[in-house]
């Protein structure tokens, strides 16, 4: 997919700032650091569309990239190891789960994982309560450039078991540097659009 019309629209944190043209919507959802930004720019061909930061927990609200004014990727705010207080830690949980339950224009999540770890207690609980709401979900282990290709099957295994995941449960293989299972992720998003 060449050409993509990629735009940042805004910020929210609560209901009344997400986009009003019940547009079609595909939430990103990682821990700190996974790598949510680098698959967004790699997805749209851009370099800075999303800002990366080698600093966890910069992502602080769900940021809304409108996508050849189709649909929207949200960004959501990372979990896990963020240097932030409990009381903002709460408070990204609540807006994010009220985010994912109540919004109806939301059609997936893409649930990203880092390749090179074992999933964390945090990832499957994210991943637990995905399917426990019966939202559809992509698992997309990220980093795949920073492992040798002889060990990818390995370390996907472990995802695949770190995450409960039963055949058919779709795992991409990802990496936002060469572009490794962009196609594969885009056919997924076009599937739930």
């Amino acid at each position: 997919m060449s050409g993509i019309k990629a735009e940042y629209v805004g910020s929210a944190v609560k209901p009344d700032q997400y986009p009003r043209d019940a547009l079609p919507e595909i939430a990103l959802a990682g821990r700190s650091n996974v790598g949510k930004s680098s698959l967004i720019n790699r997805l749209v061909n851009r370099r800075k569309l999303a800002h990366t930061s080698s600093k966890p927990g910069k992502t602080q609200t769900i940021n809304f990239y409108k996508i050849d004014d189709r649909f929207y990727l949200a960004d959501m705010p990372g979990y896990g190891f963020a240097r932030v207080s409990k009381a903002v830690k709460a408070a990204w949980g609540r807006m994010i789960e009220h985010y994912l339950t109540n919004r109806k224009e939301l059609r997936g999540i893409v649930h990203i994982i880092d390749l090179r770890h074992p999933p964390t207690a945090d990832d499957r609980q994210m991943y637990d309560w995905l399917k426990h709401i019966g939202l559809p979900a992509i698992v997309v282990a990220t980093k795949a450039d920073k492992i040798s290709r002889g060990r990818w099957q390995a370390h996907l295994k472990q995802v695949r078991e770190g995450l409960s995941l039963r055949p058919g449960d779709p795992l991409i293989l990802f990496s936002a540097q060469t572009g490794q299972g962009k196609e594969e992720l885009w056919r997924a998003i076009r599937e739930w659009l």
